[in-house]
């Protein structure tokens, strides 16, 4: 996939932004390439959480004094930045706070799940979703008798589209794929899946984990019925996930967690909700992480989410690159020109640990284990990978720093 022509970062410059990525360890520079995991934050955003906590700090829509107007029209802002973000038109209504990804999906399968899937239902994943996934509709399809069935995936990390097309059947009622895998770099084509889903009259799930933080999303232009992402990996704060859903499906479900904020209507013998999105945020929300994302995706969009992907791609097809040079290394997923900016490796004979411990003495960060995608890694036969992921302030060199240290590992395993 050839990557969008767009004029190139000045990673200098972003770097500035980040003071972390000044950091030594015994005199060896920090190389962070654990973005698919958690990305770092600008000092922007820092300002933002703190300018909230300093001069405005206050509950929303429960007070009338100052500081609670300015507070909750900053929290009511941050749900139309986010709307206009994923070129949702329905703006705040259609944009629901939660903690994470993995909140977002348990308020749709909670909310949405438990009271429409019964025996004889379907639940349509694919072999590598992120356990946010694949937990969380397994263990609803258990109270429901619903049953689960998975999209395979081929031998170079591609969705089996034909395959899909077979399980997605009129018994199909919840298709969830995740946007771009966070093992494999793969990228999903989930405009395809969700009109397979429609033509069956079932609902499609799309995790923006991986996607939403690199590159341009427009959920009506997908047609996904719900899409979900978290701040903490688009270099916004821990603590807030976005949850989209369409108006009338949102309308149309019951909320699962209760309590302040979320009603309209208390008696002793019953309630009603709030209009939305509030009816799906009870208690005091996510204030100062709402009011921070919005800050982030104004950073974001400064730089320019078209130069962010051609970035990483970039990145990705260089790291996957230079790692093919080596006969004893084994990378998991597409080629190096057509996926998102992350790639998965195993040395022979080494333990994804061992690697990333050998990696950290060299001060460069990666994740290693199975990544939240154990049943994917049982299926490649392996029982763990090292995963180095790219974003906005990462370049070429530090890869080579990581290739050097690769080769230490090599030695002291040999």
């Amino acid at each position: 996939m050839e990557p969008p022509q767009t004029e190139p970062l000045d990673v200098d410059r972003i770097r500035s932004d980040f003071p972390i990525l000044e950091r030594e360890f015994d005199g060896t520079p920090l190389v962070y390439l654990d973005n698919a995991a958690t990305s770092q934050t600008p000092d922007q955003v820092v300002d933002a959480i703190a300018h909230y906590y300093r001069h405005y700090n206050a509950n929303v829509h429960r007070g009338l004094h100052q500081l609670s107007q300015e507070a909750s029209i900053a929290y009511e802002e941050a749900h139309d930045r986010v709307a206009e973000f994923i070129g949702a038109s329905g703006g705040r209504e259609e944009v629901v706070f939660t903690k994470n990804t993995t909140e977002s999906m348990n308020t749709v399968a909670y909310a949405w799940g438990l009271s429409e899937l019964g025996p004889g239902d379907e639940i349509v994943l694919t072999e590598m979703e992120h356990h946010a996934a694949l937990v969380t509709w397994q263990q609803i399809a258990k109270k429901t008798g619903a049953e689960v069935k998975f999209v395979r995936v081929d031998e170079e990390g591609y969705l089996d589209m034909d395959h899909a097309r077979e399980l997605i059947t009129d018994d199909t009622e919840m298709v969830s794929v995740v946007h771009v895998s966070n093992t494999l770099g793969t990228i999903n084509p989930v405009s395809e899946l969700a009109d397979i889903a429609h033509d069956h009259d079932s609902l499609i799930f799309v995790d923006g984990a991986q996607s939403a933080p690199h590159v341009s999303i427009d959920v009506e232009a997908i047609d996904a019925d719900f899409f979900a992402f978290s701040g903490h990996k688009m270099c916004g704060p821990t603590g807030i996930g976005v949850l989209y859903g369409k108006e009338h499906l949102l309308e149309e479900m019951q909320p699962y967690l209760y309590g302040g904020m979320m009603i309209s209507k208390v008696t002793f013998e019953d309630s009603t909700w709030h209009e939305l999105p509030w009816k799906f945020e009870a208690g005091t929300p996510v204030i100062a992480q709402g009011i921070a994302l919005a800050e982030a995706i104004d950073y974001l969009e400064d730089i320019g989410m078209d130069r962010i992907e051609a970035h990483e791609e970039a990145l990705a097809e260089y790291a996957y690159d230079r790692l093919s040079e080596f006969e004893d290394i084994d990378i998991l997923g597409p080629p190096g020109d057509d996926r998102a900016g992350l790639v998965s490796f195993n040395l022979d004979s080494v333990h994804a640990h061992d690697v990333s411990e050998i990696l950290n003495s060299h001060g460069v960060a990666v994740r290693a284990g199975d990544h939240c995608t154990q049943p994917l890694h049982d299926k490649l036969g392996v029982p763990a990978s090292a995963r180095a992921s790219f974003y906005i302030y990462n370049t070429r060199e530090e890869i080579d720093t990581m290739i050097d240290a690769l080769e230490d590992a090599r030695e002291l395993f040999a």
